[in-house]
């Protein structure tokens, strides 16, 4: 069963499906040490890292297990980064929340607007009971952001990363149907520095 990505528009963002256009923006996130500095594998070193991303984005909406999207600043078209809802589970009717955003972009509450935007689309299209999310403990500024938009810290993996040597421990969070807020759409300014919150890259 395929899931069209979704268009969807914020007061100052626009959510999308990628593009082969999206590949030189989506290799400078992604190569960035700082920004992946959370993440749960090395910082990319090649471009065709970025046209795999995106042809395994499009592989997600064909197979039906999720949704990625491109986020654009809605003032000039700004690459912003991108957030998806993968991992959806009809049955269970759940889902996995996470989001990357471009250094340049951090402080400005796009990762809260972008993934309130997300997970309102996922509630009423997917019918979704419970989202999942998971950060680095290290990364309390994301845990912030996930917090604003209704989240719970529910518990702490232990060492369940390894990256170059370096083991880290991933909280994890969760929001519940009967716990989502849809009216209280976020706006401006966020955390300093919302880094990736999943840990994880399909």
């Amino acid at each position: 069963m395929t899931l069209a990505t979704p268009i969807l528009h914020t007061a100052r963002l626009r959510l999308r499906p990628f593009t082969d256009a999206d590949a030189d923006p989506l290799f400078a996130l992604h190569s960035n040490p700082y920004v992946m500095r959370y993440w749960d594998s090395p910082p990319w070193t090649e471009r065709a890292r970025a046209e795999r991303f995106i042809a395994m984005c499009r592989k997600m909406a064909h197979e039906g297990t999720g949704a990625r999207v491109a986020i654009d600043r809605a003032s000039d078209g700004a690459f912003v980064g991108w957030c998806v809802l993968t991992g959806w589970n009809p049955e269970y009717r759940s889902a996995s929340l996470g989001y990357c955003l471009d250094e340049a972009m951090w402080g400005h509450g796009y990762a809260t607007e972008a993934a309130h935007a997300l997970l309102r689309w996922a509630f009423d299209t997917l019918d979704l009971n419970r989202v999942q999310a998971e950060t680095d403990t290290r990364n309390t500024a994301s845990a912030r952001v996930l917090e604003k938009i209704g989240f719970m810290r529910e518990g702490t993996l232990r060492e369940d990363c390894v990256v170059n040597g370096e083991v880290s421990d991933s909280w994890v969070f969760g929001l519940i149907r009967r716990e989502w807020r849809p009216a209280a759409a976020p706006t401006g300014s966020a955390a300093a520095s919302p880094a990736p919150v999943t840990k994880s890259e399909p």
